[in-house]
């Protein structure tokens, strides 16, 4: 099992890095504190995979499943939006941009209509319905650094949207 861990916590790191690589070299932006999240995220899955079906009964099991399930629907609902109204650019000049981030157009309908970060509600969803899985003292720690970064990150993202977006106006 620890082989397998190790081989988790490489390749995800690794895939981590590569995502993040244009927006580490500007601390500013909003995929820098997005990184360390997506990290912590990865941490946290690595600390309670082995307790993923414990108890599977058990009300913490039950909320954490729900939390689970939470994240998927948010994402679901999320990307086909952001994909079909956010107008891709691939040619937008922002580095720290992934692909999928360099839009024209700011989503407001669907689930956006009520969460101006859905992709980030999502990953709070799935990080708080990872630690629930075996709840520990490192385990609130982590969860605790996810929030606060997932936060920071959104509050960046719309520093950036805004100036991003009221330029094409």
């Amino acid at each position: 099992m620890v082989a397998i861990k190790i081989l988790i916590a490489v390749t995800g790191t690794m895939g981590i890095v590569w995502v993040s690589i244009p927006a580490l070299k500007d601390v500013r932006s909003h995929g820098f504190t997005r990184f360390f999240a997506w990290e912590l995220i990865l941490a946290l899955f690595l600390l309670n995979m082995d307790h993923w079906f414990v108890e599977p009964l058990s009300l913490r099991q039950i909320i954490a499943w729900t939390l689970l399930t939470l994240s998927l629907v948010l994402l679901l609902q999320a990307v086909p939006l952001f994909l079909q109204q956010g107008k891709l650019d691939r040619e937008r000049k922002d580095p720290a941009l992934v692909g999928i981030e360099k839009t024209t157009r700011l989503v407001t309908s669907g689930i956006y209509k009520y969460i101006r970060h859905p992709f980030y509600g999502s990953l709070m969803f799935l990080a708080w319905g990872i630690c629930l899985k075996n709840v520990s003292w490192i385990c609130i720690l982590l969860i605790a650094g996810v929030t606060v970064l997932l936060v920071f990150t959104a509050k960046r993202e719309e520093i950036e949207n805004i100036a991003n977006f009221w330029r094409r106006v």
